[in-house]
């Protein structure tokens, strides 16, 4: 079976909204190590964006791997000394900080999807589109037991309270999804200032009818429009049609 990956295109954009002063949302689009993530800050003024900026800049270092679940392991590794870093300055402020993350790891056609927090993963394929990621909020988990409705979870009081961010506690709580990469596939990463806005099908027409950059500049402006009441950060990653002769690997596994 050929390994070559799959061609990919991609691209990223972040905006601090219409309301918030600054952009506590960081991104990462690296096609080359096969790495997309986006983080949503949370603390506050000079808090939020550091622990987002620290999750984007120890996952940059991971570098070329020699295969999928070393790319997952390297992923791990700077995760964990991203929330150790946040750790330490949260304790040398005397406040809590954090950061959710939502990642896309591709490698020998295969895809994992790994997040922590709300920050989400959508997938389009065969025109139709989604959520690979859970939210891990309060909400989520009364909808889970089935305590409220969907309806009732759209105004929900404590809708945007979240239970597990990168740099809060010691041990990190991520969870994943992982498959075989197809030709055509679309992946849309974005922190909340998107889907507050904007619904999944709206995504998917926006995805689907433009290039990545010209679909995530169209859902940004369309965010804007609506009042883009807090930041929003969106990554969109095209697989190629593999015209290129390249297949995916059905045996590699994105994980250990």
């Amino acid at each position: 079976m050929n390994n070559v990956a799959l061609p990919f295109e991609s691209f990223g954009v972040s905006h601090r909204g219409c309301v918030r002063e600054l952009n506590e949302d960081s991104y990462l689009v690296e096609p080359e190590t096969g790495l997309w993530v986006v983080a949503d800050g949370m603390g506050g003024h000079d808090a939020g964006e550091v622990a987002s900026a620290s999750i984007v800049d120890h996952l940059a270092t991971i570098g070329i791997a020699s295969s999928a679940p070393d790319l997952r392991a390297r992923f791990e590794d700077r995760l964990s000394r991203a929330n150790a870093e946040i750790r330490g300055i949260s304790e040398s402020r005397g406040i809590t900080i954090g950061s959710t993350v939502a990642a896309l790891l591709a490698m020998n056609g295969r895809f994992a999807c790994l997040w922590a927090g709300d920050s989400r993963v959508y997938l389009i394929r065969n025109a139709s589109i989604s959520q690979i990621s859970r939210d891990h909020t309060e909400v989520q988990e009364l909808l889970d037991r089935g305590m409220i409705s969907a309806a009732e979870a759209l105004t929900w009081p404590r809708r945007n309270v979240i239970t597990h961010a990168v740099g809060v506690s010691d041990e990190i709580v991520i969870d994943f999804q992982q498959g075989e990469i197809m030709p055509g596939d679309i992946f849309v990463l974005s922190t909340d200032g998107l889907t507050a806005h904007v619904t999944d099908a709206e995504i998917e027409a926006a995805a689907v009818s433009a290039t990545p950059q010209a679909a995530c500049e169209n859902l940004l402006q369309t965010v804007l429009a609506r009042g883009g009441t807090d930041n929003v950060t969106i990554v969109l990653v095209k697989i190629g049609d593999g015209s290129n002769g390249s297949r995916p690997d059905p045996s590699a596994e994105v994980g250990g």
